[in-house]
């Protein structure tokens, strides 16, 4: 047990492209990493660990090496602590106030990562999920011969988008997305996007505000 145990729709690609990055977010050196982090365990009885029973861990990796570990026993009480951590290529260590230092190996994917054998999950917010097609697109390098964007958001972290022009001719990418407070970045091939993204009951907003672009986006 551990205790001690990702628009611009500056989505403008290729003929439609514009290069916004930003010197934050997308120069993290591990993106995969940062979101929210679910174990739950297969069994009513949970896991024990030190004399308790645990049903849910929760873990939430910050870009700026802040952690927040949240444990739900199966009595209903959680435990929570926070730090910093440090991380290479096979092993994350966190450094918290009142805590030893624990050191513990990983594997990562897009929405799976493996601490010392117990596999998280990522989960994204529960609204952002889905097919957006964009009712409205404002900004001085927003090109007129862009017509409309969709972009599809799926619950496992990966997107596609299809930006069109009114000359009937359309570009694809396709790739992973990680998403940090009211930020998402968009990884693909040729790059990656940075936006700032806002949900409706059925929108989703997205503005880069370096180059004053905004999408509203309407779920399908």
């Amino acid at each position: 047990m551990l205790k001690h145990v990702i628009l611009a729709v500056t989505l403008l690609f290729s003929t439609f492209a514009i290069s916004a990055r930003s010197t934050d977010l997308t120069e993290f050196d591990y993106p995969l990493l940062l979101g929210d982090w679910y174990w739950f365990s297969n069994t009513d009885t949970g896991v024990e660990s030190e004399g308790a029973n645990y049903r849910a861990m929760n873990i939430k990796f910050k870009s700026n090496y802040r952690f927040v570990i949240r444990l739900l026993q199966i009595d209903g009480n959680v435990e929570e602590w926070d730090g910093t951590y440090d991380i290479d290529e096979s092993t994350v260590t966190f450094l918290s106030h009142g805590q030893p230092e624990q050191q513990h190996s990983y594997m990562l994917s897009y929405n799976q990562f493996l601490l010392d054998g117990a596999r998280f999950t990522k989960l994204a917010p529960e609204n952002l999920p889905g097919n957006w097609r964009s009712s409205q697109i404002t900004g001085n390098d927003v090109g007129d011969g862009v017509s409309e964007i969709a972009l599809s958001l799926r619950p496992d972290f990966l997107f596609s988008a299809e930006v069109s022009g009114k000359n009937g001719k359309k570009k694809e990418h396709k790739g992973i997305y990680f998403i940090e407070d009211d930020r998402i970045v968009l990884i693909y091939e040729d790059g990656q996007q940075d936006s700032q993204y806002s949900l409706g009951s059925n929108t989703l907003t997205l503005s880069n505000q370096q180059f004053g672009m905004q999408a509203v986006m309407r779920r399908e």
